[in-house]
């Protein structure tokens, strides 16, 4: 499957906030460059059709060419990770599944793949429903590396939003008999941030991680596992710590990245079209996603390189 699937129309929501389209002014310029650039796809470095511009696709080749590596982290599962190639150009460490499945795309190598028991992904699921009512059930599979382009289990009713392939399956069929990368949920009298509030009311972490990526539903993933979680396998590889890092996000599960990379005095970057959570966490804001907000940033930052 390409990068070319188009956006859902629930990632535009944000779009309307005040500026979302407009230029923002880059960094203040200063001395420091980051050793390491970690950015979202979906919604932040890609457009909403789902592509990389040719200016954005310019400003990571002079990341690279200046000696710093650029990790996509992605919600994107490994069933899509000939798009989230195509739009790294087959370079460094990609970041999938809320940081569950981490690949090394030049030696094709998982890094890291993390799943959560079907036993305890239905004790969460049960959980929910018990203060949101029932939901609609989507999974994807702890595969191996050689079985991850295995289709979404889906149950009738979820609206997939993406035209991929996936099994249509009864309730009761949707979990499979072994562990998962993630639970996708959806109410269909809820929102997302609402749905996401009352499920963080009532998961305990330590059972498993819940978010969401502005799609229209949220996730459960094992305990533990966030962005931030996943990132730091490439950082470690890359011998690079968070206070070194730039990073640009734009929806809820970016959240936990950006926190660490503040934390450590790095440098979080929301896009103009972020999540209001989003821009209220990030010290710094760029344009939106389809104004090229991310490589208007790094032009500032690489100006004097």
């Amino acid at each position: 499957m390409s990068g070319a699937e188009p956006a859902p129309k629930v990632l535009k929501a944000y779009g309307a906030l005040p500026g979302a389209d407009r230029v923002v002014e880059g960094p203040v310029a200063d001395a420091w460059l980051p050793k390491l650039v970690a950015t979202d796809l979906d919604g932040t470095l890609l457009d909403s059709a789902g592509e990389v511009s040719p200016r954005t696709r310019a400003a990571l080749t002079a990341c690279w060419d200046a000696g710093i590596p650029v990790v996509g982290v992605t919600g994107r599962g490994p069933r899509l990770l000939d798009s989230v190639r195509e739009a790294l150009d087959a370079r460094g460490i990609a970041v999938l599944a809320q940081g569950g499945y981490v690949v090394d795309l030049e030696r094709d190598e998982v890094l890291r793949t993390v799943g959560l028991p079907r036993r305890q992904a239905a004790a969460v699921i049960e959980a929910i429903e018990a203060v949101a009512g029932e939901l609609i059930v989507a999974v994807e599979d702890a595969a191996e590396q050689s079985e991850a382009r295995r289709p979404l289990r889906v149950q009738h009713g979820f609206d997939w939003p993406y035209p991929e392939p996936s099994d249509v399956l009864p309730r009761h069929e949707v979990l499979p008999a072994g562990p998962v990368l993630k639970v996708f949920l959806r109410s269909s009298t809820l929102d997302q941030d609402e749905l996401l509030a009352r499920a963080k009311d009532v998961v305990d972490p330590a059972d498993a991680e819940v978010t969401h990526a502005g799609l229209g539903f949220i996730e459960v993933l094992p305990p533990g596992i966030t962005k931030a979680s996943g990132l730091a396998v490439a950082l470690e590889r890359y011998g690079v710590g968070f206070g070194d890092v730039l990073v640009f996000g734009d929806m809820p599960n970016d959240l936990p990245m950006i926190a660490a990379v503040t934390a450590a005095g790095g440098r979080a970057v929301a896009v103009a079209n972020a999540h209001p959570a989003v821009r209220a966490a990030a010290p710094e804001l760029t344009s939106g996603h389809d104004v090229d907000g991310v490589a208007q940033y790094l032009e500032a930052v690489l100006l004097d390189v």
